[in-house]
């Protein structure tokens, strides 16, 4: 593999990634448990694809094509799925609130460790689109952490996010699995670190910040750092080149309007 490729690779994970993940936020809109919900997950939503967006335009500079909007659109939609690489907790669906809002803490506190990896990144758009969207990260955990610590004093609710938390935990060890030849991307200066050495700091952060309402050190056991579950082909993704059985169903409602007609201009 080259170091483009490796690099290609690198950020196609990370686009993937934001872009399934803000579109699972979008599909709460209008089914949240109260109007402030739909209204956050709206906004975090659009953050996520709009840094999607820019991380796709990246991707097709280093493939020599000029990142127009119908370009970016036939990256992030008109991809056969072996082509994707995103991890299997974005494509994860859930119809439970809990399980959504537990994913939405998760994974934001993921995503900012994995900007920070890039924030001096030798690709000068890669570091400015890693400063914005740090500060935008801000928000998006202080919204979560607002609401998981109301939900968490109540018994009922805190008994039901933990149950959530055992259903998103052992998808972990994926979030943080990295792409083939990560590790050139690495040495060529496009990230300060690999994104597998964010799994240890991850599952720490989550006893943390469960653990007062009873975690009981859940996370770190049920995942294995290092463990078996750490593997790519033991979490089933195989360095994120194999889809889930929820990928092809989201990404039938992603395309359901573009499939009416994929010339159409909007």
């Amino acid at each position: 593999m080259s170091k483009q490729e490796a690099i290609r690779e690198f950020l196609l994970a990370f686009a993937d990634d934001e872009h399934l993940m803000g579109q699972q936020h979008t599909e709460w809109i209008g089914v949240a448990p109260f109007l402030e919900e739909d209204l956050a997950f709206s906004s975090i939503g659009q953050d996520e694809l709009g840094h999607a967006a820019m991380l796709y335009e990246l991707v097709l500079e280093l493939d020599g094509i000029e990142p127009t909007d119908t370009a970016v659109d036939t990256l992030a939609f008109g991809r056969p799925s072996h082509d994707y690489r995103c991890c299997h907790l974005v494509e994860h669906e859930t119809k439970d609130w809990a399980e959504a809002l537990v994913r939405h803490w998760v994974y934001d506190a993921f995503e900012a460790m994995r900007w920070h990896l890039v924030a001096g990144s030798s690709m000068p758009k890669l570091a400015a689109i890693a400063r914005k969207a740090l500060r935008e990260e801000v928000f998006h955990t202080r919204h979560a952490d607002a609401l998981l610590d109301r939900l968490l004093a109540a018994p009922e609710a805190r008994s039901r996010l933990l149950a959530a938390l055992d259903a998103v935990v052992p998808m972990v060890p994926g979030l943080c699995e990295g792409t083939a030849g990560e590790a050139v991307a690495v040495a060529e200066g496009a990230a300060a670190g690999p994104t597998a050495g964010l799994l240890e700091p991850l599952l720490v952060a989550i006893d943390q910040r469960f653990s007062a309402a009873g975690l009981d050190g859940r996370s770190a056991g049920s995942a294995g750092v290092g463990g078996p579950s750490a593997g790519g082909a033991a979490n089933g993704q195989r360095g994120r080149t194999s889809r889930s059985p929820d990928f092809e169903p989201l990404m039938a409602r992603m395309r359901e309007v573009l499939d009416y007609d994929s010339e159409a201009v909007w």
